[in-house]
């Protein structure tokens, strides 16, 4: 039976999911099907993308440098290679993205899906990391990367629950890049692709009135927005510094024990 909870409550539950999940390879989507199972509490596309913002401009601050680097030292053979490769990999998932939004494609809310892949990509992560333990690595973002990145961002937009950041850091990690750097090119990719994707669906939401814009709860959307974008900066500053000293063979773990959970609800 869903446990009723007050609307502001539920707003700052939402708010945490969201930040904690959004960049850590273990599923936002995951995360708010058992929070919907828990509480019953359906809240609209409008609210989930704009509080998915705030989890994405939160991080910003955290790679000041390298966007900087960016933005005012294109000069600089390897800060212009860097930052091609980052935009090859964000063409080849928005021409994708675009794609598939004209073959319509549709995500499904069937949980049975999702916990599968939580469950596969937990098990490659623990898989992974064992295969890769005391093997050299290196910290150099190659064009294959970039592409498969691209790619890999693409494959978690069709199967929901596989995570964009797990889906990416699996695959630097396949390749023989480390971890922090792995880290750190699966979230600036992340940056403009979350944004732009989030961007688009907030204009349709808005300029369409059947998207329910209009009855929006903004205290709460903004509520959501700020509680999202406080945790993602704290959560993401963290795992920065932890996977200098980890592997992600915890998070392979936690996946799967929640994909785990799903199934059970499911099936009782």
């Amino acid at each position: 039976m869903p446990v009723r909870m007050p609307e502001w409550i539920v707003t700052l539950l939402l708010g945490c999911i969201e930040g904690i999940t959004e960049f850590l390879p273990i599923s936002s989507t995951g995360h708010l099907l058992l929070f919907e199972h828990w509480t019953g509490d359906h809240r609209s596309d409008l609210f989930n993308v704009v509080i998915q913002a705030g989890a994405v401009l939160a991080v910003i601050p955290l790679f000041w440098k390298r966007v900087s680097d960016m933005l005012f030292r294109l000069g600089d053979p390897a800060v212009r290679d860097y930052t091609a490769k980052l935009l090859a990999a964000f063409f080849i998932t928005g021409v994708g993205g675009v794609i598939l939004e004209k073959l319509h494609f549709k995500l499904s809310d069937n949980p049975l899906p999702v916990a599968t892949a939580l469950l596969v990509g937990g098990i490659l992560f623990v898989v992974l990391e064992r295969m890769l333990s005391g093997r050299p690595h290196t910290d150099d973002i190659s064009w294959k990367v970039a592409v498969v990145v691209g790619v890999a961002q693409l494959v978690a937009a069709v199967f929901p629950g596989s995570s964009r950041s797990g889906t990416t850091i699996l695959a630097c990690l396949a390749l023989g890049l480390s971890r922090p750097a792995a880290t750190e090119f699966s979230f600036l990719v992340g940056i403009p692709t979350m944004l732009a994707a989030s961007g688009l669906k907030i204009v349709k939401a808005l300029i369409h009135p059947a998207a329910g814009a209009a009855s929006e709860n903004w205290s709460a959307v903004g509520l959501g927005f700020l509680v999202s974008a406080v945790v993602s900066f704290v959560v993401v500053r963290w795992l920065l510094g932890y996977v200098r000293n980890h592997t992600f063979a915890a998070f392979g773990w936690y996946r799967i024990a929640l994909a785990l959970v799903i199934f059970a609800l499911v099936r009782g």
